[in-house]
């Protein structure tokens, strides 16, 4: 089973994105083992980059508005290679100050879900639904349409 981790600067406060991750978890369970590793905000981004890069494994990708943009069906190609290749995989999504430089650099993948800026609780949900919308695909699902 595809082993993934979402490692992200603070927690979530509003019910409503905790509820929209939960249900995209729940959904992903019969694909991957998902975690997710909550860290604590700190001043800036490289003073929290040390514990991102620490409770990061397998392949890195960082999430920043920089990344190279995806189709649905080209991120769900990138996961199934993951998958068959057994790489486990980091997702990283930095606080509202982004990630520092190093975890950029860290990364084998920089990743934009688009050119526009999120709050980072929305682009949990985001991550989430697009990491189950890319195993439906590979499935041969229905979701995707």
């Amino acid at each position: 089973m595809q082993k993934i981790n979402i490692v992200c600067i603070g927690k979530i406060k509003e019910k409503f994105y905790r509820d929209a991750v939960e249900e995209y978890l729940k959904r992903l369970s019969r694909f991957a083992k998902i975690t997710v590793k909550e860290l604590p905000e700190g001043k800036n981004p490289e003073s929290e980059a040390a514990s991102v890069l620490k409770a990061a494994s397998g392949e890195i990708v960082a999430l920043c508005v920089e990344g190279e943009s995806y189709s649905s069906e080209a991120f769900a190609g990138y996961i199934k290679n993951l998958t068959d290749s057994g790489k486990e995989a980091t997702f990283i999504i930095g606080s509202s100050c982004g990630l520092a430089d190093c975890v950029k650099n860290a990364a084998r993948v920089r990743l934009s879900f688009s050119h526009m800026t999120f709050p980072h609780m929305l682009m949990r949900v985001i991550l989430c639904e697009q990491l189950y919308r890319a195993f439906m695909i590979n499935g041969g699902g229905e979701y995707h349409k």
